[in-house]
């Protein structure tokens, strides 16, 4: 069995803003750079990685480099894992967003926000699209027993967990949460391609550094 490790990047002040991040280059705040390292430290200790993949958006690979670090596999950017694209609604406070356009808000307005594209954007069937498709190349790619750790975003993470949790694009965006440096594993018999969901959205190991 081949091993997937899915984690969310650490913080921004965007995070703790609650504003739409989409592609933008926010780094990673203070809080969000500790995360990285408790994350990297985590992951060196419990897995063998042979290949780190991340989001080329800034907060990934700042969070994906510490990994790199402890575990000495060089990071292989990868537009496929982006966060979606907000477009013209990047920067804006969530709250902003949704009421002031609420046929974006998937959690009022159902299915039809789903296949909303705002202005230079992506829809949330677009993204889910692009990063079930790098997903499933990385599973095809995969040789048995080895790992890939894949640094990626919330949104990222929910359409990869939803489909293997068979949700609806609504309860996939509505339904699931992810912690800034949260691990998710998965597991892949490469005989098949077939994969199931071991552990996800654990924070626990930061525990230990309290």
């Amino acid at each position: 069995m081949a091993t997937i490790v899915l984690v969310r990047h650490g913080e921004t002040a965007w995070n703790r803003d609650r504003r739409v991040q989409g592609w933008a280059a926010v780094p990673l705040n203070d809080r969000g750079r500790e995360q990285a390292v408790s994350l990297a430290t985590a992951i060196e200790s419990r897995y063998d990685v042979d290949r780190l993949i991340a989001s080329d958006l800034r907060r990934t690979l700042e969070t994906a480099r510490p990994i790199a670090r402890k575990t000495g596999v060089s990071v292989e950017p990868s537009t496929g894992w982006r966060e979606r694209d907000f477009g013209v609604f990047q920067g804006l406070s969530y709250r902003e967003l949704f009421s002031g356009y609420p046929e974006f808000a998937i959690g009022t307005s159902g299915y039809p926000a789903a296949l909303a594209r705002p202005e230079s954007g992506e829809s949330f069937i677009d993204h889910r699209e692009r990063v079930l498709a790098a997903f499933d190349r990385l599973v095809d790619s995969l040789d048995s027993a080895e790992t890939a750790v894949v640094v990626t975003h919330g949104g990222s993470l929910y359409q990869v967990l939803g489909r293997q949790k068979g949700l609806d694009i609504v309860e996939t965006v509505m339904d699931q949460s992810q912690g800034n440096g949260a691990i998710n594993e998965l597991a892949v018999d490469t005989a098949n391609g077939s994969v199931s969901i071991v552990s996800e959205n654990e924070t626990t190991y930061r525990d230990t550094d309290r």
